[in-house]
């Protein structure tokens, strides 16, 4: 036989022992109530419903017979003691408030000027007249004592009118939008009784007049049960009084009216007034005049602000003064997506939307994480400020009356207006349930299944709360999410395609300024090439419509979203026919975002992706974009050598389409974090050893047939400069030496004229007119330079080292290295020039001096005209030269003594000499970031423009370009600038002391 405790159990109380124990305490009415215990197994929280309910009974039994009379009341009360702990303690402490919610009465919304007036009377204000009035025993009546027993009333009252809007709102008898309306009037007429309260506290209160303007959800008459209340003050002081008096008193009456809301009381606080969001923030003054408030936003506010004061309104206060600054601000509010930098403080506010998340919570926020109410309601105010320019009927400050304006305008979709609407109700519902059950401000789904369970019961689910909670909630996050990615894009594909069946109808106009506001520097071009991406029936343009709203903001979010969706364009015109192409896009959302990224941040990778578009597949693996090693690419090249043995030509055209498609690897790579950028100089450098290589071989074996005969002499490749310290760039020349050695019985003209013939056919195979990046060979740092012979025998090189060597070309000979051709001979003139670069005795004095005196002439007279010194990343000070030659002399003076810095690598010999003792390890880590940072705005010049470049552009648009694709924030392009001086000038710091100053 089922026991009572039992019995209760099954009905949902989860502690049926204590559900039996705490009906017993309430009497044997309440036991044989059938009525009352259908009403506990109702609410949310059976269990929470009876503990505060027999907690009430001990203060108030008269309450048990109230309920058994009254079956609204009975609903009402248990509703809100099953949902909320906090309101549950609210009436134990304060056993006439359940009394509100009989009658009547407790099914009727309380009028705005009603809540304010019971407010101000709480507090002892008259509520007809509360301005010269004083809180609690008139205007002599400013002790702390009298302050705090206001504040606690207020806290009491307040408490009380959410008590009775909580039960409305939790048995269903007001909306979503009347409960946060009224949620909002509740906190407008508390802070008019904080004011109040701070008149009381400050005798010259009549001197100024004050308003205060609400602003979030407070302003748009949305707000939920615990929230930070954001406000904005603004003052004018009286006829005859000094404004200064008059902004300090003004000043006084603001701090008064916020800790007579925020302050804590035994009766708790009611929530934070926040006046963050007034200009300069925490920053400025907390009281301003309306000249000093225009003024600011006129010269110096950024869209966000404008973004705020969208949701402005007089709350409290001078209302006459509080409508005035409205109305001002309206002007600059409807005309800031006009604004120069619109696209950049738009991005800035995605930024800071998404930085607010907690770590491990993301997927838990219902405010700021994916598909949260931020997503929502920032694409409903970022539609409202492009297009509300022109259409007055955007003009709302709530976020559904201004999405419902949207669709009505044809500025967002019927369906997806609805969808939208749905979701961000569903989540304000979830919202409220959580705040409702300690009144304390939150925004996180909880994970423990009993909290969930409260949840999902409040919501009106009983099969299975916990379950059916979490897939609406889910649900409705994914399709928030998704129509926040495509608001903005899919009208401009309805707008130029002319698709049938279609709801929305932008003008090009609106479409055009849409597009400028998120971007778009061309929006008339833009559409155009949104109309010949989607316009059409085919399966191909079908599947654009589908894929273009998502890449057109991922191209937004791009440095550069027109060259992103030309390139887009052109890759899909070359590809449109290839199945797989638009199907991996389509399938694969990482891919498809990659490229995206890509096209709209390099000209150089989207240059190489339309000479080879096929490599597009390589996106959608992590593994694909980790450069492979120089074995299997140089087994790649020997084979496509071997296959155009009779056409040195084709045999190139082979192996530099092979270098195209490495390069891009490495290059997006590079751009998406995964190497870093000494990882990239090993890449390019091995790249380039392995091109050598197979030119070389294909020029070799064109040689041989032209001459008939056995090639006659022994080539090698040796690598100098970037080539040889594996640091080459995306735009660097590949600076080399050659030499060769006659075989045993070979005429030595012969061979010679071999060589050269072999090192002129090498050069002109890789630097033949191509689609392919070219690979210029250098080889003006071997002897004599330019005038010297181009190649030369490894005996003809130690008769001129013998003879004739002077510093520099020790110092050039230290990043010499085998790149290509036989590795013997490679050896042997690497052990030819041991001795030059690494003196057995270093060096002395004078050929320091003599090198000190290169370098500041190189300094003096290299660097290009007009060209900024502090901006010059190669010659520049503290640019490459200066911690390059730091390192190698260095070399030069200890190398002999210290195998650790026989290195090539400039990083390398830098940290071989913080190991030997000859550099502080804090001037290492200073060299290095100077050298690393150059190296990176190097390549970024050449990713971002398709052309090399030496110095950080003057053009704003080309910094910031460079600047996004280095990862810095799309108004990050200052900040770029000032980190790389501030790194350089420290670098120049170091060289100045070690390199010019050390003995």
């Amino acid at each position: 036989m089922q026991t009572t405790a039992g019995r209760l159990a099954r009905l949902g109380f989860a502690d049926g022992a204590q559900a039996e124990r705490l009906l017993d305490d309430l009497g044997p009415e309440a036991v044989g109530d059938l009525d009352l215990l259908a009403a506990l197994v109702g609410a949310a929280d059976p269990d929470l419903a009876l503990i505060s309910l027999n907690r009430l009974a001990e203060r108030d039994p008269s309450v048990l017979g109230a309920l058994r009379a009254d079956p609204g009341l009975r609903s009402r009360l248990l509703g809100v003691f099953g949902l909320s702990a906090a309101l549950g303690d609210h009436v134990v402490r304060h056993p006439e408030h359940w009394k509100l919610l009989s009658g009547d009465e407790a099914v009727q919304r309380t009028p705005r000027h009603a809540m304010r007036s019971e407010l101000l009377a709480a507090v002892g204000a008259d509520p007809d007249d509360p301005e010269p009035c004083a809180a609690h025993g008139g205007a002599e009546a400013t002790s702390g004592t009298s302050a705090t027993s206001a504040t606690s009333a207020l806290r009491v009252a307040y408490r009380g009118r959410l008590l009775h809007l909580a039960a409305r709102d939790i048995t269903g008898a007001a909306s979503l939008s009347e409960i946060t309306s009224e949620l909002s009037d509740l906190a407008s007429g508390a802070l008019e009784a904080g004011l109040a309260i701070a008149r009381a506290e400050v005798p010259e209160s009549a001197d100024v007049r004050l308003a205060v303007i609400g602003m979030g959800k407070c302003g748009a008459r949305e707000l939920n049960y615990i929230s930070d209340v954001d406000v904005v003050f603004v003052a004018e002081p009286r006829d005859g009084v000094d404004e200064t008096k008059a902004l300090q008193t003004a000043t006084r009456l603001a701090q008064g009216m916020m800790r007579a809301c925020s302050t804590s009381t035994p009766e708790g606080s009611l929530w934070e007034v926040d006046a963050a969001l007034r200009p300069e923030g925490k920053a400025g003054p907390l009281v301003r005049t309306l000249t000093s408030h225009l003024t600011y936003y006129r010269r110096w506010a950024k869209t966000w602000e404008f973004q705020a004061l969208l949701k402005a309104r007089p709350v409290a206060g001078d209302l006459e003064l509080g409508g005035e600054y409205v109305a001002a601000v309206n002007e600059l509010v409807w005309q800031s997506a006009a604004r120069e930098n619109f696209v950049e403080d738009v991005q800035a506010m995605r930024r800071r939307v998404e930085a607010h998340v907690r770590a491990g919570e993301a997927d838990r926020q219902i405010k700021l994480g994916p598909g949260g109410l931020r997503d929502i309601e920032f694409a409903v105010q970022l539609l409202q400020l492009v297009h509300g320019r022109t259409d007055g009927l955007l003009r709302r400050r709530a976020t559904l009356p201004a999405l419902a304006a949207l669709s009505r305008g044809g500025y967002v979709g019927r369906d997806d207006a609805k969808a939208l609407a749905e979701a961000y109700t569903f989540l304000r519902q979830i919202e409220h349930l959580l705040q409702l059950h300690r009144l304390r401000r939150t925004h996180v789904v909880p994970e423990n299944v009993t909290d969930l369970r409260r949840i999902g019961r409040g919501l009106g689910m009983v099969v299975d709360p916990v379950g059916e909670f979490t897939t609406r909630w889910k649900r409705h996050a994914r399709e928030a999410r998704r129509l926040h990615e495509k608001l903005f894009y899919r009208p401009l594909l309805q707008a130029v395609a002319r698709l049938p069946g279609e709801e929305v109808r932008l003008s090009a106009a609106a479409a055009s300024s849409r597009l400028s506001a998120l971007g778009y520097a061309d929006p008339d071009g833009a559409l155009r090439h949104i109309a010949a991406l989607t316009s059409g029936v085919s399966r191909r343009a079908a599947i654009q419509r589908t894929l273009l709203p998502v890449m057109l903001g991922w191209f937004a979010d791009a440095p550069d979203p027109d060259a992103g969706l030309l390139g887009f364009r052109q890759i899909s015109d070359k590809l449109g026919t290839t199945p797989w192409y638009l199907r991996l896009l389509r399938d694969e959302t990482a891919v498809a975002e990659r490229l995206a990224r890509l096209l709209g941040t390099s000209r150089y990778a989207t240059g190489l992706l339309l000479h080879s578009p096929d490599a597009v597949a390589m996106l959608g693996s992590d593994g694909e974009l980790t450069p492979r090693p120089k074995q299997a690419i140089a087994g790649e090249a020997a084979a496509s050598v071997r296959r155009h043995s009779q056409d040195a030509e084709s045999a190139v055209v082979s192996v530099r389409a092979l270098r195209r498609r490495e390069l891009l690897r490495t290059a997006v790579a590079g751009l998406v974090g995964r190497i870093d950028i000494e990882e990239v100089g090993q890449a390019l450098s091995e790249l380039n050893d392995v091109t050598i290589q197979a030119a070389l071989d294909s020029a070799v074996h064109k040689v041989t047939l032209e001459r008939r005969g056995e090639f006659p002499t022994r080539f090698a490749v040796i690598a100098m400069g970037r080539l040889g310290g594996y640091e080459c760039s995306y735009g660097s020349d590949a600076d080399v030496m050659f030499v060769h050695s006659p075989l045993e019985g070979a005429d030595d003209k012969a061979a010679a004229d071999a060589a050269h013939a072999v090192a002129n056919e090498l050069r002109r195979l890789l630097a033949r007119p191509a689609p392919d990046p070219p690979l210029l060979i250098d080889p003006d740092l071997r002897p004599e330079g330019r005038q010297g012979p181009l190649v030369r025998t490894l005996s003809s090189y130690a008769a001129y080292y013998r003879r004739w060597s002077s510093p520099w070309e020790s110092q050039a000979l230290l990043r010499a290295r085998f790149s290509a051709g036989d590795p013997h001979l490679g050896e042997a003139f690497m052990e030819l020039v041991e001795p030059l670069r690494y003196p057995p005795d270093g060096i002395g004095e004078a050929a320091m001096r003599e090198i000190r005196r290169l370098k500041a002439r190189m300094e003096a007279e290299r660097l290009p005209r007009g060209a900024d010194p502090l901006l010059h990343t190669k010659l520049g000070r503290g640019g490459l030269s200066d911690v390059e030659w730091l390192a190698q002399l260095i070399q030069l003076r200890h190398a002999c003594e210290i195998p650790e810095l026989r290195t090539t690598r400039t990083l390398e010999a830098l940290r071989a000499a913080v190991g030997a003792g000859l550099l502080a390890s804090t001037d290492e880590e200073v060299l290095a970031e100077a050298w690393r940072f150059a190296s990176q705005i190097r390549d970024a010049i050449m990713l971002v423009r398709g052309r090399a470049g030496d110095s950080i552009p003057v053009d704003v648009r080309e910094r910031m370009l460079i600047s996004r694709a280095l990862g810095y924030p799309p108004d990050g392009s200052e900040d770029f600038v000032e980190d790389y001086l501030r790194t350089t000038r420290r670098a120049r710091v170091v060289t100045e002391r070690v390199f010019y100053g050390g003995a």
